[in-house]
């Protein structure tokens, strides 16, 4: 690993092999290529679970929606998401999924001043009968896609928080009909013998000729990152195919599907080094939760992972301290199991740090004394020498990363403070992403910014 300017680019980037030629450099999407123009709300919702209230987990981009919309520059439409399903019979039928159409978005820090987009179609149950065992926080994407043979399809991947009881490894992929109202659904798959940790937290499509040229077709990227390193210590990216010949025909139900690794740090759970065969500054409290595989207009192209990056000087295993955000606050039950609280540097904090503290909230987990939303970009290069068997799947870094907190709003109404944290220490700052590949529009959802219902950005990648 080496750390040049590249010139062509103007900027420091971290750089594997000879990724930094002035050629490749200049193919490569960089952080001031992309172009912010705003956000918009969704559409007003009714009671649970016909509501983007606490959703907005899962999006993708249809470029064959609403051909009759409005000629305003965002053509196509939105499938998204809503209200997560709920554990031991509460709401076993959320994550419902809706086709909206895209309004032209606007620069505003109230959600009031932001237009609000349609439906095309509203908040169906399409994933009934799917994934029925995965309701306790659950994980999930979606990707629409086109082949020839299969057609248009949304493809799925579900998992949820904790998948260590038998009755949790089921299978995580599946696809359904983009007519909601007649899913359809095909599957349910396997990626591999894969960790249900590492599969199911994100997907998006794998353009074409690189799928041809580096991972024999596969066309779609799915993974995962789960807190605390277990998935990997960063995020996870592999590419599988779920047909399985040139008519589409789906692979039968239970199917491992062969994957092709392009991106695997070392677990938590296999080693106590959080720094070698890691995210460079990893910390375990990160968020990664959605992706694209930008290809521009222009000729450049870049693998996106986006979500809420601890950069703290410090970050631990507990809860908010109510002193403030530079001090832990551990679950000392806990000590002498894993490493509670680390510098941001990796090495352990101080004894005097290991030490609960009074009137904390009840969400234990993993926090950061500071959290920014941020956009990683990664070489397709990078990735390409781990499909080949090049390089180790942990070796591939970011090139560069983009801090995006500026545009957001930032959970204006206050909701679900205790959980969500506050101020630099509020988590969950964006989740999912979707990618118009024809007009290079990258649309990125921030939950919590209407009230409990998530808004979507947009940003042009020039």
């Amino acid at each position: 690993m080496r750390t040049i300017v590249c010139l062509s680019a103007g900027i420091a980037v971290a750089c594997m092999g000879n990724l930094c030629a002035a050629g490749e450099a200049a193919r490569l999407v960089q952080p001031g290529d992309f172009e912010y123009l705003g956000a918009f709300r969704l559409p007003a919702g009714d009671e649970r679970p016909a509501t983007f209230d606490y959703g907005g987990n899962a999006m993708t981009f249809n470029p064959d929606g609403d051909p009759s919309g409005a000629a305003d520059g965002f053509p196509g439409s939105l499938f998204v998401m809503g209200h997560d399903r709920l554990p031991y019979g509460e709401l076993p039928d959320g994550n419902r999924l809706a086709e909206i159409a895209i309004p032209r978005p606007a620069k505003s820090k109230s959600p009031d001043g932001l237009e609000r987009a349609t439906f095309l179609q509203p908040l169906r149950d399409a994933a009934k009968g799917l994934f029925p065992t995965y309701a306790e926080i659950p994980r999930v994407d979606i990707e629409y896609l086109t082949v020839p043979g299969a057609g248009p399809k949304i493809h799925l991947a579900w998992g949820q928080h904790f998948h260590e009881d038998a009755q949790e490894q089921a299978p995580t992929h599946a696809w359904i009909e983009p007519n909601l109202s007649s899913p359809n659904p095909q599957g349910f798959w396997y990626i591999g013998n894969q960790s249900l940790y590492s599969v199911n937290g994100y997907l998006f499509e794998i353009p074409a000729d690189w799928a041809d040229a580096h991972v024999g077709g596969r066309r779609l990227a799915t993974g995962r990152y789960r807190d605390g390193g277990w998935s990997g210590q960063g995020p996870t990216l592999f590419a599988y195919r779920p047909w399985t010949d040139d008519r589409g025909t789906p692979a039968p139900p239970g199917a491992r599907l062969e994957e092709k690794t392009l991106l695997q740090y070392q677990t938590s759970r296999d080693t106590e080094d959080v720094v070698a065969r890691s995210l460079r500054g990893y910390q375990h409290p990160d968020e990664w939760e959605g992706g694209a595989w930008l290809t521009t207009t222009s000729g450049k192209s870049a693998v996106l992972l986006a979500g809420t990056k601890g950069t703290g000087a410090k970050y631990w295993y507990g809860w908010i301290n109510p002193a403030g955000p530079d001090l832990p606050c551990v679950e000392t039950e806990l000590i002498g199991q894993f490493t509670l609280c680390r510098n941001a540097d990796g090495t352990p904090c101080p004894k005097d740090d290991l030490k609960p503290y009074p009137g904390h909230s009840d969400y234990r987990g993993w926090w950061s004394s500071r959290f920014n939303a941020q956009f990683i970009l990664y070489s397709p290069d990078d990735l390409a020498r781990v499909a080949a068997g090049e390089a180790p799947a942990w070796e591939p870094q970011p090139y560069a990363s983009l801090n995006v907190d500026d545009h957001l709003l930032l959970n204006p109404s206050h909701l679900e403070e205790d959980m969500l944290g506050g101020g630099v220490q509020r988590r969950f700052r964006i989740s999912a992403v979707a990618y118009d590949r024809a007009h290079d529009l990258l649309y990125v959802l921030e939950p919590f910014a209407d009230e409990a219902s998530p808004v979507v950005h947009v940003w042009r990648i020039r």
